[in-house]
């Protein structure tokens, strides 16, 4: 397969979805500068819509506390729960990584050949395409780990209406 062939091919899987699809590590020298910078954009703004979830995580568990406090499952909720607040943490860190390595992009776009430079970018685009990759699939673990949590409460609590009546 030509090298052209195979750019072609990792464009097209990069448009399909970045942020859940870990690419080979090897593959990224041949991403260009527009690539990469589509790449920190998408993830910019998939981690932006991830912090305003996660202050939709922070409300439900609010409504749901006495729920949680009285069930036999607290130590279990009170994991989760701390997992939001380490993924709201991570979720920061990654956003601020990936703003200062997309304002770093300018090293691939200047003109000025610095293959040293070019190299290293490249291969902190690399770390984060695997960093973003991972968190991605630990967010959403935690995210289906927590709608199941609310679920059962739910389903106990219409469990509890049902046998009061």
């Amino acid at each position: 397969m030509a090298e052209s062939d195979l750019r072609k091919l990792l464009s097209a899987l990069s448009k399909k979805n970045v942020m859940n699809a870990p690419l080979k590590a090897k593959y990224v020298e041949w991403f260009n500068a527009e690539e990469m910078h589509k790449h920190t954009q998408d993830w910019l703004s998939e981690l932006e819509f991830i912090k305003d979830e996660h202050l939709f995580f922070e409300d439900l568990v609010k409504t749901y506390t006495l729920q949680i406090i009285n069930t036999k499952k607290f130590s279990k909720y009170q994991h989760i729960i701390d997992a939001i607040k380490h993924s709201e943490k991570r979720n920061s860190s990654l956003i601020k990584t990936i703003k200062v390595h997309s304002n770093e992009l300018k090293i691939m776009v200047d003109g000025v050949n610095q293959p040293k430079e070019e190299e290293n970018y490249k291969k902190e685009h690399k770390n984060l395409i695997v960093l973003v990759s991972e968190f991605s699939k630990d967010y959403q673990s935690l995210k289906s780990q927590l709608f199941t949590a609310i679920k059962n409460i739910l389903k106990n609590e219409k469990q509890q209406r049902l046998l009061e009546k």
